[in-house]
C-alpha cells in the first residue's frame, strides 16, 4: 500500500517551512527584555540613590604627604601618649573584673578634669554587684546653654586586655579635647563625659553606661544637639589592603587604613555627620571617610553613640573602624606601643575644629 493512500499525516521537521507543525523556541522575548531594562533601571537608581545618600559626604578627603606636625599638635600628641600610658600601661585592664583598677582610673580620669579646671559629677549605679560610675565634666554656654553638646568616650577594656586603641585612645582624646575647651569661650553647653560598661557583658544592656546616661538625660528633658563617640582613634596604615569593610561597602571605600572614620545611622543623625566632616575635612590635612549607613550593617552601634539613638538624640562615631583594621582588637596586645600617636594628634585637632563650629552654628 502506498504512502498517500495510508492517510497517515506528515510530520514536517523542525525548521522546515512547509509543514503544518513548526516547533520555534523563542529564547528571549520581548517581554524579558522589558522586565530586564527595568530591573537594570531600578537597580541604578537604587545604587545612586545609596551613593549620594550613604556615601557622598561634603567636602574632598585629604591626599597626599602628611604635612609636619605643628607646634598645637606637638602638644596634644604628648598629652595623648601621657594619658593612654597611664590608662593601658601603669593601670591597665579596668572592668568590674578588675575592679581596683576600674576605680583607679575614674580617679585618674576626674583628677585630669579637675586639674583641668571642671568641676565633675560622677553618676553611679549597681552592675553586677559593682558601683559604675559615668564621670561628666560640664561647661556651661554664655549664649545658649540649653544646647548641649557631648563629646564622650568610655573607659573600660574588654575582658583580658589593658585596652590602649580600645578604648584608653578615646579617652585619652576625650580628656585633651576638655583642656583645650577649658580655655575657650564656648556659647552653647559643652559636656565631656566618661562612660562605664561599654564593653560585653553590658553592650546594648540597660546597664551599658551611655545607655544609663542618655536615658537619664532624656528624663531630664536635655536638649542634646550633638553626641561625639570618640572609638578607637589611634590605628593607621598606608599598607594596601590594610583595611576591611563589611559588604558591600569594601567595593567603594578605600583599602588602606589610613583615615579616620565618621558614622551615622540613615536618622536625624545625617544632618549632623555631613556638618562634623565637612569641618574636619575644611580644618584637618588628615584622611577621612563618612558613611550614613543603615543600623543592619555590621559595626555600625559599636559603640556609646547607640545609646543616644535609642533616646532619639542626634550622635554620631569617630573611628578608626577597630576590628576592620586593627588586628589587636580585644587582644591582650592592645597595648600603648601599638598607637599611632602622631596621626591621632590630627585627628583631636580635627575634632577640635569639629566641636568649635557646632558651638559656634547660628
Amino acid at each position: 500500500m502506498q504512502a498517500e493512500e495510508s492517510g497517515t499525516p506528515e510530520i514536517s521537521a523542525p525548521g522546515s517551512t512547509n509543514g503544518k507543525n513548526k516547533f520555534r523556541i523563542k529564547i528571549i522575548t520581548r517581554g524579558a527584555i522589558i522586565r530586564l531594562i527595568s530591573l537594570a533601571l531600578f537597580l541604578m537608581v537604587v545604587c545612586l540613590w545609596g551613593y549620594f545618600f550613604m556615601i557622598r559626604m561634603p567636602g574632598k578627603s585629604y591626599k597626599g604627604q602628611l604635612p609636619a606636625l605643628t607646634d598645637k599638635q606637638i602638644l596634644i600628641r604628648n598629652e595623648l601618649l601621657r594619658d593612654v600610658n597611664q590608662l593601658a600601661g601603669e593601670i591597665g585592664e579596668r572592668n568590674i573584673w578588675s575592679y581596683k583598677q576600674y576605680t583607679i582610673a575614674g580617679d585618674f580620669i576626674e583628677a585630669s578634669l579637675v586639674q583641668a579646671g571642671y568641676k565633675v559629677r560622677r553618676q553611679g549605679y549597681e552592675a553586677q554587684g559593682k558601683t559604675c560610675y559615668n564621670i561628666e565634666a560640664e561647661k556651661a554656654g554664655t549664649k545658649y546653654p540649653g544646647q548641649i553638646i557631648v563629646i564622650g568616650a568610655h573607659y573600660d577594656s574588654a575582658y583580658g586586655t589593658a585596652g590602649a586603641n580600645d578604648n584608653a585612645s578615646g579617652v585619652a582624646a576625650t580628656l585633651a579635647l576638655a583642656r583645650y575647651f577649658a580655655g575657650c569661650t564656648n556659647v552653647r553647653t559643652l559636656r565631656f563625659v566618661l562612660f562605664a560598661n561599654e564593653e560585653p557583658p553590658f553592650y546594648h544592656t540597660d546597664q551599658m553606661g551611655s545607655m544609663v546616661y542618655a536615658k537619664s538625660c532624656r528624663d531630664k528633658g536635655d536638649n542634646i544637639i550633638a553626641m561625639l563617640s570618640l572609638e578607637t582613634i589611634g590605628c593607621y596604615s598606608d599598607k594596601p589592603k590594610s583595611q576591611k569593610y563589611p559588604p558591600p561597602f569594601n567595593l567603594v571605600y578605600p583599602s588602606e587604613g589610613n583615615f579616620i572614620g565618621f558614622i551615622s545611622n540613615m536618622g536625624n543623625s545625617r544632618k549632623l555627620l555631613h556638618t562634623a566632616i565637612a569641618s574636619f575635612r575644611k580644618n584637618c590635612l588628615f584622611p577621612s571617610e563618612g558613611g550614613a549607613v543603615p543600623e543592619i550593617i555590621v559595626g555600625i552601634n559599636w559603640s556609646d553613640h547607640w545609646s543616644f539613638w535609642q533616646h532619639g538624640y542626634p550622635a554620631i562615631m569617630i573611628t578608626d573602624s577597630a576590628p576592620f583594621r586593627y588586628q589587636y582588637y580585644h587582644k591582650p596586645d592592645d597595648t600603648p606601643d601599638k598607637i599611632n600617636y602622631d596621626c591621632m594628634a590630627r585627628v583631636v585637632s580635627g575634632i577640635q575644629s569639629v566641636i568649635a563650629e557646632l558651638d559656634a552654628r547660628e
